[in-house]
């Protein structure tokens, strides 16, 4: 059943946030895109965005007729004031407080605000992330409490009712890679695998038979792994 609600899907261009807008556009009447240039390292990721909604349209002439427009959002703010391997080209290395040096202080509360913001002019009742605690690097925005709390938050203080969708938050990667089989088929597992970024170091040399990426990355391992389980291997 196709809810009538219209939806605003944080889309990067990853695996993650592909999955999710393929779930939402198996859901809901509407669904928009939102995009953030924050001067990331793997800057690829917003090169492949726009490739990637129109073979998402390609795929379904009802997905097509739901998606609506894609909006590119700067937040360069977040590189100016943040010091991380996402942002400035650093090792990728713990750091004392047991949180790796990927982590973005902010990133995805931000992301998600502004989300919020955009939706409260468009009219869109529904935020759909692909922040995920299962297979993640511990990252505290990623997790569940995060953004129930977020959700509440941005409800009193727009007084609106939004509701804040993680479709990922408990699968592994092996499950996502299930989950993309599931609403498009071997078609959308093969886009995910040729045409997502999701190397935290930008590489898209050999096509690797998970997709593109540096292959030893903590991102790039971890939808190896995933995708090794996917197949059986």
């Amino acid at each position: 059943m196709i809810s009538s609600q219209r939806a605003l899907v944080l889309f990067s261009g990853g695996q993650d946030s592909t999955t999710c807008l393929a779930w939402a556009l198996s859901r809901y009447a509407q669904v928009e895109t939102i995009g953030f240039d924050y001067g990331q390292r793997h800057a690829i990721e917003m090169t492949m965005r726009p490739l990637l909604i129109e073979k998402m349209r390609s795929m379904s002439p009802d997905w097509d007729a739901r998606l609506g427009e894609d909006h590119v959002i700067d937040l360069s703010l977040i590189s100016a004031i943040s010091h991380t391997a996402m942002t400035q080209e650093i090792d990728i290395e713990m750091q004392a407080n047991g949180l790796p040096n990927t982590f973005v202080p902010g990133r995805n509360l931000l992301f998600m605000t502004v989300a919020a913001t955009l939706a409260y002019r468009r009219g869109l009742s529904v935020l759909v992330g692909g922040m995920c605690e299962t297979d993640f690097s511990g990252y505290p925005d990623c997790r569940d409490d995060t953004m129930k709390s977020l959700q509440v938050t941005l409800n009193l203080g727009m007084a609106s009712a939004f509701t804040i969708e993680t479709p990922l938050m408990w699968l592994d990667k092996h499950a996502t890679w299930s989950l993309a089989r599931s609403l498009g088929g071997d078609s959308l597992v093969d886009l995910i695998r040729t045409d997502t970024h999701t190397c935290y170091l930008g590489q898209r040399g050999a096509l690797h038979d998970w997709g593109y990426g540096c292959g030893s990355c903590p991102a790039c391992a971890l939808r190896a792994r995933g995708y090794q389980q996917f197949i059986g291997k």
